[in-house]
């Protein structure tokens, strides 16, 4: 065990001049000395990681002003319970799915009762298809860009891990085709530079997956606000406008 440790000794007093202490290189070194592929997958990842930053930032204050502008105008609206007051509150609430479907109700509510089809029942289904395009509308403007966080949390990780495939295979062929002794200072920033992919893969994917599950939950809420006030409205419009 003596001669192990003297060995093991020896060889580490060899790896350093002088017997000091091994530089160990530090994060944007092994960037700087990494391979071109490992650098293009790091550069990927990084341009993954901003994106999903930016639209996590975007999102969050768009769902936020659409749910504060919905919650007011439905007050507004249990308020009033006054079509035009109330389609005058929704022009102002241009952030509001919900302001945006009665705007959408409203306006094909007043085409069928002046052109007095009510008569033959068509007038309600027409507004009720008005509904539902501009539910599908909105619900599309809400959807959009967090299908990319979902891609970028289910990719960069394996993204990271071809990167540190890529890199330890290099790192080991260059050991290979080598006369020197496979030391620790040798393989180990090879190594390193090949598990940072792997770290900044994580680092991309992690807040992104988080952000998913946050905006598909805020977004299922502003759905069902939007599905229930839909029905209320078409009943309205049934009991007192078009019986």
């Amino acid at each position: 065990m003596h001669h192990v440790i003297y060995g093991f000794l020896v060889t580490f007093r060899h790896q350093t001049p002088g017997g000091g202490a091994p530089h160990v290189p530090g994060t944007f070194e092994l960037i700087a000395q990494a391979t071109l592929p490992v650098k293009m997958v790091l550069l990927l990842l990084l341009i993954f990681s901003l994106i999903c930053w930016y639209i996590i930032g975007f999102k969050w204050l768009y769902l936020h002003r659409a749910s504060a502008e919905n919650e007011a105008f439905l007050q507004l609206f249990e308020k009033t319970r006054q079509l035009n007051v109330a389609a005058e509150a929704a022009a102002q609430h241009t952030r509001s799915p919900v302001a945006q479907m009665y705007r959408a109700g409203y306006d094909e509510l007043l085409r069928v009762r002046a052109a007095a089809d009510a008569d033959d029942g068509g007038g309600i289904e027409n507004v009720e298809r008005a509904l539902r395009r501009a539910f599908a509308r909105q619900t599309t403007v809400l959807e959009s860009m967090v299908p990319f966080l979902a891609t970028t949390g289910s990719t960069a990780p394996f993204i990271g891990l071809f990167g540190t495939v890529y890199g330890i295979m290099h790192a080991f062929t260059q050991l290979a085709g080598s006369r020197d002794t496979a030391t620790i200072d040798r393989v180990g920033p090879g190594i390193a530079e090949a598990l940072l992919t792997t770290a900044v893969g994580l680092v991309a994917a992690i807040p992104a997956v988080i952000a998913y599950n946050y905006f598909v939950r805020r977004l299922r809420v502003i759905t069902t606000e939007m599905d229930v006030f839909g029905n209320d409205f078409l009943n309205i419009v049934r009991r007192h406008i078009l019986k």
